[in-house]
């Protein structure tokens, strides 16, 4: 179940794809790709968004679910409705080097609400775009996924529900934290609207006016500027540092976002601006209107580069590499 489309950044770590793909929807690729390892094998393929309204009727003629989302509202709603329909969840996430699989509601086990019983402050956790992943990561955590629901089926051996495992992949480790069923942890009766719960709609609504008062340019504005020879401007890169190492636009200067948030990078920014135009940047011009609405709110106005460094590369230099 998805409804994206494969993009080269994708296939470094969803390798079920190929670049032939890209562009193309990704079930569609998927099955084309399942089907030839294993013709006998059914693929029913659902190409849209996971929603309070669809999840009961799609999930219910399967007897195991297996949840390889990226985003809290969803895990809720995918453990929720496996609760209402008493069903095993096979759970896995990554972030940066880490991953963590366990198995929710099998046989009177815990459930994802106790291990999250709230979800944290939106904006919080970076997404992947912003904090990166290793790429082999999916692969290990999805294959121990694949295993547990293989255990599932079978009804043989010991399955991770009631443990929760824990890799890190930087140091090479396993660990294992022991998770029980809270008595205090709300009843489920019925799907919610779950990025209302999670806070999404409000702080989207937010971002999404701070950025509509945030003027824009182009990379191809950006770039004629560079070529005029005026030093009457300020390049900010908001990226991590890791990001940086991997591409930058000639002549950017790098503060980054957290720095930004919590003030010290305001003060380094001010210093950089020192009556010469601001204009930032990020991956792909999300953190940088993030990062120009705290800089507004301080007294420096800026410019945000539409499409960020990912448009440049693709517009206007494919030398800087696109991750």
């Amino acid at each position: 179940m998805d409804f994206d489309v494969v993009d080269s950044s994708n296939l470094h770590r969803q390798v079920i794809h190929s670049t032939s793909w890209v562009g193309k929807p990704k079930i569609h690729s998927a099955k084309d790709r399942i089907l030839e390892i294993n013709p006998n094998c059914q693929v029913d393929l659902y190409e849209t968004r996971l929603t309070s309204e669809n999840a009961l009727d799609i999930l219910q003629p399967y007897d195991v679910v297996v949840d390889g989302t990226d985003n809290f509202p969803t895990r809720y709603l995918v453990n929720d409705a496996c609760v209402l329909l008493n069903k095993p969840n096979v759970y896995g996430s990554i972030f940066r080097f880490e991953g963590q699989a366990t198995v929710f509601n099998y046989q009177d086990g815990p459930n994802y609400r106790d291990l999250y019983p709230e979800p944290p402050p939106p904006g919080m956790v970076p997404s992947c775009a912003e904090g990166g992943v290793l790429g082999v990561l999916c692969g290990i955590i999805g294959t121990i996924q694949a295993t547990e629901t293989v255990k599932i089926i079978l009804g043989t051996g010991t399955t991770l529900s009631g443990r929760l495992l824990l890799y890190d992949a930087l140091n090479m480790k396993f660990r294992e934290l022991k998770l029980r069923p809270n008595p205090e942890r709300p009843v489920i009766e019925k799907l919610i609207d779950y990025e209302f719960f999670c806070g999404i709609t409000q702080a989207n609504a937010e971002e999404a006016k701070r950025q509509m008062e945030i003027q824009e340019m182009t990379v191809q504005e950006l770039k004629q500027l560079i070529d005029s020879g005026t030093d009457d401007y300020v390049l900010l890169d908001v990226r991590n540092p890791n990001e940086y190492e991997i591409a930058k636009i000639p002549g950017a200067v790098l503060v980054p976002l957290p720095e930004i948030e919590q003030g010290t990078g305001v003060e380094k920014v001010k210093e950089l601006v020192n009556g010469h135009q601001l204009i930032a940047h990020c991956k792909m011009g999300g953190r940088s209107a993030k990062a120009l609405g705290i800089l507004k709110d301080a007294g420096i106005e800026g410019i945000n580069i539409k499409g960020g460094i990912t448009a440049w590369s693709r517009e206007i230099d494919p030398s800087v590499p696109e991750y």
